[in-house]
């Protein structure tokens, strides 16, 4: 009787373990067996890193899977891994990338940089919305302590141009995507051309702590920046912009660059979201966390995602 009861319990028992061990194994294949992979690309840059997290993180909250493929390179990498389908998308900056690929263009507010580059974009590939909070046009600025001595705006600045000495910084901007400022072609001609602005004298630098110094001591009344002054890394502590409303400087906002049909009508409709509530201020915070405080973006991208509700 003792060997036949253990027999039964030995054959009753054996098909429960399997059947508990077939759970488990699917329990914890569910998190593997994820389905299509949508890749993110980013370039050499926070900047570039932290929006794509930001895009990754959006599209993973419409129910698709997601990843980031990050220091792909360049923007020519980029477009490069895009046309082999190696990633759907990556975020670019409207008014570079309109140069990048028509140096001919002469679009500069943001409504026909926005036309023109969805002309000049190559075949297979399109863009989304931009988001019209950010703003990272090459920046003319005077010292905070200076500012009762300028008009705030480049359209009361021209008459006085010939009595001021600028300077401009030539070396490598902040963000690795971004070319640095030729000053005749980026600045110079184009505050002439808007503004009727020729400045007396001109000094290029190849550092902004050189080119804040020169400010500072006032060797230079003005200076000009390739982008924002809250992307340096102190915020542009003692800095005051001057506003450009003419656009001297081709708009310059974060946007999406697509495969043709990698996304859906939701899932293009979450980066339009993501469009509305992304600002020059906000991408400067989450650049001085991923950048200076060595924050992880994917982090950073998910905290902002949240306290956006996106």
């Amino acid at each position: 009787m003792l060997a036949g009861t253990g027999s039964l319990v030995h054959r009753l028992t054996r098909p429960l373990l399997v059947v508990v061990v077939a759970a488990v194994a699917v329990a914890c294949g569910g998190s593997e067996d994820t389905g299509p992979v949508l890749t993110v690309g980013a370039g050499d840059s926070a900047e570039s890193m932290m929006i794509a997290e930001i895009y990754a993180g959006a599209l993973a909250r419409t129910g698709l899977h997601t990843r980031t493929e990050q220091r792909i390179g360049q923007r020519k990498e980029l477009l490069a891994a895009l046309d082999a389908n190696s990633i759907a998308l990556f975020g670019d900056v409207s008014g570079d990338l309109l140069t990048a690929l028509d140096p001919t263009a002469t679009a500069m507010k943001p409504e026909d940089v926005n036309a023109a580059l969805s002309k000049a974009l190559p075949e297979g590939v399109v863009d989304s919305d931009p988001a019209d909070g950010t703003d990272l046009r090459p920046t003319v600025v005077t010292a905070t302590t200076r500012t009762a001595d300028y008009p705030g705006s480049l359209k009361d600045l021209g008459p006085r141009c010939a009595s001021l000495t600028v300077g401009i910084t030539t070396g490598p901007p902040l963000d690795a995507l971004r070319a640095p400022l030729d000053p005749q072609r980026d600045v110079l001609t184009p505050l002439r051309a808007v503004y009727h602005c020729e400045f007396a004298h001109t000094t290029t630098f190849t550092t902004d702590a050189d080119l804040r110094k020169a400010l500072s001591d006032g060797d230079i009344q003005l200076a000009v920046l390739p982008g924002p002054p809250a992307f340096l890394p102190d915020g542009g502590v003692g800095l005051t912009p001057l506003a450009d409303p003419d656009f001297a400087f081709r708009a310059a906002q974060v946007l999406p660059v697509i495969r043709k049909a990698a996304l859906t009508d939701q899932q293009l409709r979450k980066l339009n979201y993501v469009a509305g509530e992304l600002t020059t201020t906000d991408l400067a915070d989450l650049l001085h966390q991923v950048r200076d405080q060595s924050a992880l973006p994917a982090s950073v991208a998910r905290d902002w995602l949240d306290a956006h509700a996106l």
